[in-house]
């Protein structure tokens, strides 16, 4: 059967594209204008005169933001809180997630604990319960105040959950006659069947760490532990120059405060446009690895 496409469908479908390349430049085009923001001289960037591209080219914001070793500590801390945070927080979320997906028949005390996870989700202490927590298990001040706290992202758990429910029982029936338990299954049926979902959940997980601030500031007393977001919220929210050196203060003459927050920013940007690249193939691809084919 030929179809053959009518004004209409080629109107619609203009619409469309349209549509999707609007939302594409309302996504892209506040990076292009913070860029181009970090790239100015200080000037035409605090007259707001700055757009798309860059006035009066300079580099001066980059060159006083790597001066400062408080930034690529603040930077080390976060890399370690996102490394330490998936090691932790994955295992974790796949550990939950396989039993939890099993039918009541299997696990007849399954909706107990859906229903506990759900109303942790929903609920929770609030934030001086969990200072006072965090402050007698004796890990306030180090690099697992940020990580234990949240050692279980339940909304990825369910994302993950749902994902073991779609694969077919067949395929885990049919490995447990050839004699696999619980542990060759989830390891060798699960995990490869559920690649995309696993991408999706890792990426949360990089995610939520290396955006998070607010935990930096009240689990560490001492600024050397704060991590990358933190770091940069004290400089933009509480600035203080006044401990700067001479070479900082030559530095800082030809920057202004929208420089540097846009430098900072887009600094702040760049792991994680790395990394989603090479977790996208798996949105894109995999989605039926689950299916049974016949």
């Amino acid at each position: 059967m030929n179809y053959r496409k009518t004004a209409l469908d080629r109107i619609f479908n203009s619409l469309i594209y349209i549509s999707l390349l609007f939302a594409a430049a309302s996504c892209i085009f506040p990076v292009v204008h913070i860029l181009a923001i970090s790239f100015s001289s200080s000037g035409p960037a605090s007259a707001g005169l700055v757009g798309l591209l860059p006035v009066d080219f300079s580099t001066s914001a980059y060159r006083f933001i790597s001066s400062r070793v408080e930034f690529w500590r603040a930077f080390s801390v976060s890399i370690r809180r996102v490394i330490l945070g998936l090691l932790v927080n994955l295992p974790l979320v796949i550990l939950c997630a396989y039993p939890l997906s099993k039918p009541k028949v299997r696990f007849p005390a399954r909706k107990y604990y859906v229903a506990y996870f759900l109303g942790a989700m929903l609920f929770n202490g609030g934030l001086i319960p969990t200072f006072i927590t965090v402050a007698r298990t004796g890990i306030m001040g180090t690099i697992w105040a940020l990580i234990l706290p949240n050692a279980l992202p339940l909304f990825s758990m369910i994302v993950l959950l749902n994902f073991f429910r779609d694969i077919p029982n067949e395929i885990e029936e049919a490995a447990f006659i050839d004699g696999a338990g619980h542990w060759t299954t989830l390891a060798r049926i699960y995990i490869p069947l559920s690649k995309a979902a696993l991408a999706t959940v890792t990426l949360f997980i990089i995610i939520n760490h290396w955006n998070s601030w607010f935990d930096g500031l009240i689990y560490n007393n001492r600024p050397e532990g704060y991590p990358l977001q933190s770091y940069m919220q004290t400089v933009l929210v509480q600035a203080d120059f006044s401990l700067l050196s001479l070479t900082e203060m030559e530095l800082y003459a030809d920057v202004s405060d929208r420089t540097i927050k846009a430098a900072q920013v887009f600094l702040g940007m760049i792991p994680v446009l790395l990394i989603y690249p090479f977790l996208q193939r798996y949105f894109t691809k995999g989605l039926v690895l689950g299916s049974v084919k016949g």
